[in-house]
């Protein structure tokens, strides 16, 4: 894949995860700009659905304008229903 050539060129979208042993665990969606490698948002929850995915992208969309692309794995809160609207 080519480097992104200039900002909001291309997102990634990713999750992480934290475990609290038997205390549960914490998914943490994080929005990267791949030219500016600039940390765009995270969401922090117990469960983010792909509907949550594609609310939660309007606030950088608001402040940074629309990629664009998006990237992102073949998760299965990115290959919904709820996301691919």
């Amino acid at each position: 894949m080519p480097e992104a050539a200039h900002p909001n060129a291309r997102w990634s979208l990713d999750f992480l995860a934290y475990s609290f042993g038997t205390f549960g665990k914490l998914r943490i969606l994080a929005v990267i700009d791949n030219c500016s490698r600039e940390n765009l948002c995270l969401i922090a929850d117990t469960s983010i659905s792909g509907a949550r995915v594609a609310r939660e992208q309007d606030a950088p969309v608001r402040i940074y304008g629309k990629p664009g692309c998006n990237i992102s794995d073949n998760g299965t809160e990115f290959t919904n229903r709820g996301i691919l609207r």
